[in-house]
């Protein structure tokens, strides 16, 4: 078995098909036939079922994609950390974060990053732990930071608590609820609600009914911070967020706070990650100065 036919194989699951795996590679397509045979008959079974729509994963090969990537994302950061070490590193660094540590963390660490390490790539995707748990375990996400998850992560993951949160109720600038002062005056508003930091709209609930109020109305349902934004500012709308989202500039100069009485806890800050395998020295940097932004009350 040789690393290369474990990048021709996530090469095709990449692209679905041997041609376009063909075309990324720059290699001919006779050659990943040929690779992925003998690595089949190698292991004994069949990783792929061959359909007129293009090639598809079976159950054994599902199972042996995950060890692949796995194997190909650590070959990979071996490679770059013996060949490029200190600031002329060359690689990537690949990480998860939820809406909190993209306007209260990252804002800061980016540019000295930069500056660090100039020449690495980031990828950084807006998610929350559910959704990347997968990528976490096979290396393609170095590690991810933001909202604990409701459940514990798949075994292979470990998680680190690194601070509690709370939220506000946002709003734009000049809204008419603007300065009331409890949630039983807001009973009657509109709500968007958001599945960036978990399950907003549960929380609202929950939370209105500690304080004997029913539900609010949640008339808008958002997946990404600028759908957030962008709804807050141009409609009556309100929101629960993290306390965050009014350090940043570009949230602070068109949203507002209605600083209710009430205390509006939001979901713990963690860091998850394998606890096998040590990171890349940027992707360690990286985490180090984005942690340097933790909340301090």
């Amino acid at each position: 078995m040789k690393l290369e036919q474990l990048q021709h194989l996530i090469a095709i699951v990449e692209h679905g098909s041997l041609r376009a795996a063909a075309r990324r590679l720059d290699e001919p397509q006779p050659a990943l036939t040929r690779s992925v045979r003998a690595l089949e008959r190698e292991l004994g079974v069949d990783l792929f079922a061959r359909q007129t729509t293009g090639m598809v994963l079976t159950a054994e090969g599902v199972r042996f994609h995950r060890r692949a990537c796995a194997i190909a994302n650590e070959a990979r950061r071996a490679r770059e950390e013996v060949q490029q070490p200190g600031p002329g590193y060359e690689g990537t660094v690949s990480v998860a974060l939820s809406i909190m540590p993209h306007l209260g963390m990252l804002p800061e660490a980016l540019p000295v990053f930069r500056r660090t390490y100039p020449k690495v790539k980031l990828s950084i995707t807006e998610s929350l732990l559910p959704a990347v748990e997968g990528a976490l375990r096979d290396g393609s996400i170095d590690f991810y930071l933001g909202a604990a998850p409701r459940l514990k992560p798949a075994p292979g993951l470990a998680l680190q608590h690194l601070c509690d949160n709370t939220r506000v109720v946002v709003c734009r600038k000049g809204h008419p609820l603007a300065r009331v002062r409890s949630l039983k005056a807001l009973a009657n508003a509109e709500w968007a609600a958001t599945t960036i930091d978990h399950n907003a709209e549960e929380d609202l609930a929950r939370l209105f009914g500690a304080h004997g109020l029913e539900a609010p109305r949640v008339m808008l349902r958002a997946h990404s911070a600028l759908s957030v934004q962008v709804a807050l500012a141009q409609t009556d709308l309100l929101a629960m967020l993290p306390r965050q989202w009014m350090s940043f500039a570009m949230t602070r100069d068109v949203l507002d706070v209605i600083a209710v009485r009430e205390v509006l806890p939001a979901p713990a800050i963690v860091l998850v990650r394998r606890p096998d395998l040590p990171l890349s020295p940027p992707s360690e940097f990286f985490c180090d100065v984005l942690l340097r932004g933790l909340p301090r009350d």
